[in-house]
């Protein structure tokens, strides 16, 4: 029988994995410079979760998600997105009486049964955060300023921000009725799923994929025609704010956000690389949520951003994470009693955070050489009779093959002083 990686996940490998923690290392910087704080949550929870949290209208809830019973009987999920989770521990944990925001990122896997396409998979990677507590236009902007700094730290370019209001509940039900109004006349034209929408969900419409749909959508009122006066002070304090910071944006009144707990800020990011044209993420506030989770009313705030999108878009984009070279010196070896001082001496270079190698397979010193240099290892070591005699060795830089004599007694200091 021969195993493969299941339909829709993928190994990441130690020829790219590099990529990825530096990736992941940049946002942590970021998001630590701005007061954000690490959480991790499990990887499933009890489905009702889900259901309340993401919304048992979305395709997520209804078709995307891995659920279980579990041997108790208990309904489990696999964690389809990131909030739903931190709001939960949110909650658990009492964070409630931090002092307010609570800022909040995370790195994690997630699973969705979907079609499986560049850059999306059934078990993917997300960087995300989320702020608790603060209910003006002012975190908004700073989230979104977040994301521009880790983008410009990075080095993409060709980046848009989109932004738009999909308003509160209140605007919403007024604004529901004129979007069922127009969508109407032509609703036995459009798909299954957008009519199931047109009760449930009537604004999830806008955002239907079926070209059927796109062209009836595409002239469908906007919602941010039709706010409240606060929902409109406050997207006019979120566009003042991103004024004042110099970043450019646009809005787009067809960003509604796939998941239920979205109110007022919406927003993506999108690349307008030819070749990787495409949402990089999506974000947005969601006052409500907290809740709906029978948390204290809190407002909240947050964005996801699919790993395996960003990272598709920097390798478009020629972006150089630099392959980190660790092992810093290879030990060749000349006489088995020379092998016996180098485990000594790997091992208390590796004592003082200096990466080094030896043999471990036999080889002859030539072979030896040739491994030190496929592996681009910085420095050589020959050791032999001869070395071990005289108490002095040669450290050979691979680089431009000069040579420096140094007393074997003295190498763990000498590497020190040169790699340190």
């Amino acid at each position: 029988m021969k195993f493969a990686a299941q339909k829709g996940t993928r190994d990441i490998l130690p020829s790219e994995i590099y990529k990825w923690q530096k990736a992941e290392r940049m946002f942590a910087d970021v998001c630590h410079m701005y007061g954000y704080e690490e959480i991790r949550i499990p990887t499933f929870e009890q489905t009702d979760l889900f259901q309340r949290g993401v919304g048992d209208t979305t395709d997520v809830v209804q078709k995307e998600m891995y659920t279980f019973n579990d041997k108790g009987g208990r309904s489990i999920t696999l964690r389809p997105e990131g909030t739903a989770g931190v709001v939960r521990s949110y909650i658990e944990n009492g964070m409630s009486s931090l002092p307010n925001p609570v800022r909040l990122f995370y790195n994690i896997t997630a699973f969705r049964y979907e079609n499986v396409q560049k850059g999306r998979y059934r078990e993917f990677h997300q960087f995300g955060l989320e702020a608790f507590g603060s209910e003006g236009p002012d975190i908004d902007a700073e989230i979104i300023s977040i994301l521009t700094v880790f983008f410009k730290k990075v080095g993409l370019k060709n980046i848009k921000l989109c932004i738009n209001s999909i308003g509160c509940p209140t605007c919403r039900k007024k604004y529901n009725e004129v979007l069922k109004d127009y969508f109407r006349p032509n609703l036995d034209s459009m798909c299954d799923d957008c009519k199931a929408r047109f009760d449930k969900n009537p604004l999830r419409m806008i955002d239907c994929k079926d070209d059927r749909c796109k062209k009836f959508a595409e002239g469908a009122p906007r919602l941010i025609d039709y706010l409240c006066e606060d929902c409109n002070n406050h997207f006019e304090g979120l566009k003042k704010n991103l004024d004042t910071l110099g970043i450019t944006y646009t809005i787009d009144s067809g960003i509604v956000r796939g998941l239920d707990y979205y109110t007022r800020t919406v927003f993506e990011f999108v690349s307008e690389n030819v070749g990787t044209q495409g949402t990089i993420l999506g974000g947005g506030r969601y006052d409500g949520l907290v809740a709906t989770m029978d948390g204290a009313p809190t407002p909240g705030i947050g964005f996801a951003m699919g790993a395996e999108r960003f990272l598709l878009e920097a390798d478009a984009q020629g972006i150089d994470f630099e392959e980190p070279n660790y092992v810093k010196v290879y030990f060749a070896d000349l006489s088995p009693e020379a092998k016996d001082q180098i485990k000594k001496l790997v091992y208390e270079l590796r004592l003082n955070d200096i990466g080094c190698e030896m043999d471990l397979m036999g080889r002859a010193f030539r072979a030896q050489m040739k491994y030190a240099g496929k592996h681009n290892i910085p420095y050589l070591v020959a050791i032999g009779d001869d070395e071990l005699s005289s108490g002095v060795v040669k450290v050979k830089c691979m680089a431009d093959g000069s040579q420096t004599d140094v007393e074997l007694s003295k190498i763990v200091d000498y590497f020190k002083s040169i790699l340190a």
